[in-house]
């Protein structure tokens, strides 16, 4: 920080640096998921099975209250990432996502192409599993999408 930005009372930049900021660990991101699960994705499917449809069984015919409930779901996720960097279940574990080059949270388009390379890769189960094989815990839609999930101080 420069001596005149002080002088005028200028507070330095929280800078995010990936070298001294540990990247987040398998089972904090699988436990945020799973409360992100709970959190956002059960309140929506009981709305979209009991308030709009009749019931469990119209719910499990109908492919667009099915396929219409993941867009919503990943709406609200894109719109967490890319304002906040954390959704409910990355904020109870203390982590947060982040673009790799900005090191901010991510754009909406980044958030956009990470919720559609996370659909893939978690359909394939091979994307989820390369975070095993990496020191930097990083799965395929965060390698695609250009973020990471690092933990907070």
């Amino acid at each position: 920080m420069r001596w005149r930005d002080i002088k005028k009372g200028k507070k330095p930049e929280k800078k995010i640096s990936l070298d001294t900021t540990p990247y987040a660990s398998i089972p904090s991101k699988i436990k945020a998921f799973l409360t992100d699960m709970f959190m956002i994705m059960m309140p929506l499917a009981y709305i979209v099975t009991y308030l709009i449809m009749d019931g469990k069984d119209d719910m499990q015919n109908s492919l667009i209250a099915r396929n219409s409930l993941w867009i919503v779901y990943g709406i609200i996720l894109m719109l967490f990432w890319s304002l906040k960097g954390q959704t409910p279940g990355y904020k109870a574990y203390n982590i947060k996502v982040i673009d790799i080059k900005t090191k901010e949270n991510p754009s909406i388009l980044r958030s956009f192409l990470r919720y559609i390379f996370f659909v893939i890769s978690s359909t394939t189960i091979v994307g989820e599993l390369i975070a095993f094989f990496r020191d930097d815990k990083k799965t395929l839609h965060d390698l695609l999408s250009g973020t990471c999930v690092i933990k907070l101080k």
